[in-house]
């Protein structure tokens, strides 16, 4: 189905001036070919972090769009891609004047990225007035996804993948389980997540503990409540620098051989899994993506990603990667390359084929996808994240 949009009335006069103005000067065939031109091209604004602690997160966002792009010779719906790049940084300081920076100085008809939830709830209203989609294709908090025509997630909200752990460690630890994970918005989400699923499955926590986010370096207080606390498993959630030295801890203290340690996927993705060495092993997540998923669109991304770039991908270049891959398919629905259009065909994509494996927006406009268990075992001498099964559909 084809969308139009009817441009508002001063943009409509604008757009009116102009054209009879290049009439004037260069003949009315040339002006329309340059009209035809536009409108064969879509403006996309990719903001990530090109600096700061989120950069290599940035790096792996930029690099799986940037495949997408160069397996379709620079277009997406058949139009051509005029990519603007800006810097989101460390968090909404410089993220928010970054979006608002493509739309308006830039004039961008989407923006895709965003790292931090903090920077996506703070563009949330200033997109839709300016009828502009966001696509997410990290930012995590729950709340960042509600539905609205103008935000889309093409990665995760916390609490459904604390979830997806829920059922699976009910059924496989024969007693109760410790929770620990940062004190901060993305942490609590998390915990709760996997605290309902797993209570719903009958499982019983043993104790719960949330350090201090960002200055946390001594884990052993909250180790021992965990070792005190009767508890035959650990659920924890941390990221980044947290995560290598969480994980380094718990495997010093003594609790690997003798809790076994869940948490989401981020725990032990990309970078911090390298970081992490042999600490890591016997570690299992739950998590929307490994490089090691067996199925031909999987293997076929990962040897053009590894060609491309020289390393495997990680979940945060599949989730631009399919980013780029929704806006594909919305692009092929419009005539018009606006704001406007691409959110209405963005309605009805359907189905998309993902390295993942399948998946489609939910009512909320996040991904209703599979989640796998996952077991960082050491292959060829290097880390990985093996997927075990599949925890949902």
């Amino acid at each position: 189905m084809k969308h139009h949009t009817q441009p508002n009335r001063p943009r409509a006069f604008a757009l009116a001036a102009i054209t009879i103005a290049a009439m004037t000067v260069t003949g009315c065939g040339n002006s329309l070919a340059q009209t035809d031109a536009a409108a064969e091209t879509v403006k996309v604004g990719l903001v990530v972090p090109t600096s700061g602690v989120y950069e290599p997160l940035g790096v792996d966002m930029t690099n799986g769009f940037q495949l997408y792009l160069d397996q379709h010779d620079g277009k997406l719906g058949g139009k051509s891609v005029e990519l603007v790049k800006a810097d989101e940084g460390d968090g909404p300081d410089t993220g928010v004047p970054a979006v608002n920076k493509v739309i308006l100085q830039d004039g961008v008809s989407v923006v895709v990225g965003i790292v931090n939830s903090a920077t996506a709830l703070g563009v949330k209203e200033s997109v839709a007035q300016a009828q502009v989609p966001l696509i997410i294709a990290n930012a995590g908090a729950n709340d960042v996804a509600d539905g609205s025509d103008y935000v889309w997630r093409t990665s995760f909200a916390n609490g459904a993948v604390g979830a997806s752990l829920g059922e699976e460690v009910a059924a496989q630890v024969d007693g109760p389980v410790y929770v620990i994970a940062a004190d901060y918005a993305a942490g609590h989400e998390f915990a709760g997540g996997f605290i309902d699923a797993f209570e719903a499955a009958g499982g019983t926590i043993a104790g719960e503990s949330y350090t201090p986010f960002g200055t946390t370096s001594d884990w052993q207080p909250f180790l021992t409540q965990a070792q005190n606390s009767g508890a035959k498993a650990v659920f924890a959630f941390y990221a980044g620098a947290e995560a290598v030295n969480f994980v380094k801890q718990y495997s010093q203290f003594g609790l690997a051989g003798t809790l076994p340690l869940y948490a989401p996927g981020f725990l032990t993705e990309g970078g911090v899994l390298v970081a992490q060495g042999a600490e890591a092993v016997g570690i299992l997540t739950s998590l929307h993506y490994s490089d090691l998923l067996d199925s031909p669109e999987n293997e076929a991304f990962v040897a053009a990603y590894v060609e491309a770039y020289d390393t495997p991908p990680t979940v945060y270049s599949v989730q631009a990667y399919d980013a780029a891959a929704v806006l594909d398919l919305a692009l092929a629905d419009v005539d018009e390359v606006d704001g406007e259009s691409i959110q209405q065909a963005l309605h009805g994509i359907g189905a998309i084929a993902s390295p993942r494996g399948e998946w489609s927006f939910d009512e909320q406009h996040n991904p209703d996808q599979p989640y796998f268990l996952r077991e960082v075992e050491s292959v060829d001498g290097a880390n990985r994240n093996v997927v075990l099964r599949t925890l949902t559909e």
